[in-house]
């Protein structure tokens, strides 16, 4: 979703008990990190840096609402040869800090693309989850300089948002709320693997959802086929089967249409969160993917 403004916590109580969950959310990371703050044109953008001290880099890009834990089961296995970035996004609650509104793709692509030159990322494989994935299109649309490829996620932008989208996440807050032995079981059911993660992921999550007040937030935008048309870098976007977001099967006809030489496939049982739900398959095709870019790259110097 873009936004038309800045979004704020109800206070900064509300903040401190937030951020303290995000904290403890991140211990779930394997290994040491770094955390980096970034100052672009938009605010200050928080960036976790781990994995290989070497090599082309790796980016993530969380959904709405989230934030950088969630890709705990993906650290280790793509951090093995690759810098892995994970940013937290602006205009959601997290360790960055919004001071002006980004309502379209150009600005999206700005504040992005200030991250990736003040940490001198150059050949960027970018990597995003649902609104993590329409920024990661987004990029490769207006400002694809810094990128080697994308590999969205189930992204937003492929089709309008669908009203079932709503009510699969209305219908997984009372599940939150269910006793924890049954939240797995009601994850599978509802294809939310948010009611199976950690606790400790889920917290915040959570506390979000009930102290921080976005701005207005409109969906993110469909990309027209002239900009899906217009990807110059490689593409892989996984879609999941049973997503709440995408019609899967029209998604895939679509990506496959438009954008140049996109790999494009359906995961099974997966749904909207894919890297969770089915993280060694997810990580093994990221790195494949990643390997033959590379080795594409190569053969062409």
């Amino acid at each position: 979703m873009t936004r038309t403004g800045v979004g704020r916590f109800v206070s900064e109580e509300a903040r401190t008990r937030y951020l303290r969950a995000y904290d403890r959310a991140m211990r779930l990371w394997p290994g040491p990190r770094e955390e980096l703050d970034v100052g672009t044109a938009y605010g200050t953008v928080r960036v976790h840096r781990t994995g290989a001290p070497a090599g082309e880099p790796i980016v993530l890009l969380h959904g709405h609402a989230g934030h950088a834990s969630n890709w705990h089961p993906q650290i280790a296995a793509l951090g093995e040869r690759h810098p892995l970035y994970a940013i937290d996004t602006l205009d959601d609650p997290g360790r960055s800090v919004q001071r002006a509104a980004a309502p379209g793709g150009r600005e999206n692509a700005a504040w992005l693309g200030e991250v990736l030159a003040a940490l001198a990322l150059e050949r960027v494989h970018l990597v995003g989850l649902s609104y993590g994935g329409w920024l990661a299109l987004n990029q490769a649309v207006h400002a694809p300089e810094r990128l080697a490829s994308i590999a969205p996620l189930d992204p937003g932008g492929i089709e309008k948002v669908p009203a079932r989208f709503y009510a699969h996440m209305a219908a997984g807050l009372p599940a939150m709320l269910a006793p924890r032995p049954l939240r797995p079981a009601l994850g599978r059911l509802l294809a939310n693997p948010a009611l199976g993660a950690p606790p400790e992921m889920t917290a915040p999550l959570m506390l979000g959802m009930r102290t921080y007040k976005p701005a207005t937030r409109p969906p993110a935008p469909v990309f027209t086929d002239a900009q899906l048309r217009s990807v110059r870098l490689p593409a892989l976007v996984l879609i999941g089967r049973r997503s709440a977001l995408l019609r899967p099967r029209r998604a895939l006809e679509r990506v496959t249409a438009l954008i140049p030489g996109v790999q494009a496939e359906i995961v099974a049982r997966a749904g909207h969160g894919l890297n969770l739900e089915r993280p060694g398959f997810v990580n093994e095709r990221l790195l494949r993917f990643v390997a033959a870019v590379q080795a594409g790259a190569a053969v062409g110097e």
